[in-house]
């Protein structure tokens, strides 16, 4: 559907480019993304030495394409456990930040100056992209239109409302805000060093969840745009992460920093095709062309924003 919809708006050429591009970006997120979890997440929750990170650094990739070479079943049962240990952990830090940072008028005031508040907002633009990453899996399903239509609205409420209800109490402490991972900190602080390391683990399985995310989206993509077989998609994508993996060890920020800005440049730069085309797919169609360009100039300003920080620190 998507490549699709890309096809009808400015042409094959051009949406396969647009593919091309969002590709590249996901691809070397799967492979440099493990060097996060391994070496700034997890040293940050619990004790770790040397030879776990290393022993890590090769075996989380692994898992992870063993089960998406797996089949689409265990896919799904692992995200499916992911979201709900995810959400069962959000509500024990949500109780937590409530329980002991939250005020009536404070917790909700803005106190840093209107630039910083702005760009901080500019820089969650990356949240509406991996927001978008349940929307690949709309082939799994037998009605899509009518599920996704109705599942999407409510699980991004619950969503907004279980995140908000952890974040919005640290305002009243900025302190925290500066530490390495502010939720661990605050059960730390507040209910201990048991359910603070629960909470740090969780962390890194979430970040390992949004890799089986998008290596699902991957999936998805090339298969539609080359109709292989989604296993054989699977395999290849899994044989480059883990050749990769290895690599990583030999300097694990130096090849983060190397992968990551290129996959920022790439990403913003695939969903600008998607964001400018936009307002000619709504012509096209007899939708109405003031909102689609309103909507075009809102998200193409904070992919610029995106394009703008990513080839910054390219050159720093």
């Amino acid at each position: 559907p998507t490549r699709r919809s890309s096809d009808l708006a400015v042409g094959r050429r051009l949406a396969l480019a647009q593919a091309a591009t969002w590709i590249v970006s996901y691809l070397l997120y799967l492979v440099y993304t493990t060097v996060q979890i391994v070496y700034d997440v997890l040293p940050a929750v619990v004790p770790i030495g040397k030879g776990l990170q290393t022993a890590l650094a090769l075996l989380i990739p692994i898992g992870i394409v063993g089960v998406m070479v797996a089949g689409r079943a265990a896919a799904l049962l692992l995200l499916a456990a992911m979201a709900v240990g995810q959400v069962a952990l959000a509500g024990v830090l949500d109780g937590v930040t409530v329980a002991h940072l939250s005020t009536p008028a404070s917790a909700f005031t803005a106190g840093a100056p209107t630039g910083a508040v702005a760009k901080a907002g500019a820089q969650t633009s990356l949240l509406y992209i991996c927001g978008s990453l349940p929307l690949f899996l709309g082939g799994e399903l037998k009605r899509p239109a009518r599920t996704i239509r109705r599942g999407l609205p409510a699980t991004y409420l619950l969503t907004a409302v279980v995140i908000a209800l952890a974040v919005v109490p640290l305002a009243t402490s900025p302190g925290l805000l500066q530490t390495a991972i502010p939720g661990v900190t605050v059960a730390r602080l507040f209910a201990g060093a048991g359910v603070a390391q629960a909470i740090g683990i969780g962390v890194a399985v979430s970040i390992a969840g949004v890799i089986v995310c998008e290596y699902v989206a991957l999936t998805r993509l090339v298969h539609a745009i080359g109709r292989w077989p989604l296993r054989r998609i699977a395999i290849g994508i899994g044989a480059v992460m883990v050749v990769a993996a290895p690599l990583s060890l030999i300097n694990p920020d130096g090849f983060y920093n190397t992968l990551a800005t290129p996959s920022l440049v790439a990403l913003w730069v695939s969903q600008l095709f998607v964001f400018l085309a936009y307002p000619r797919f709504a012509a096209k169609h007899g939708h109405r062309v003031l909102p689609a360009w309103m909507l075009t100039a809102v998200a193409s300003g904070l992919a610029g924003y995106g394009l703008w920080t990513g080839l910054q620190a390219a050159g720093s």
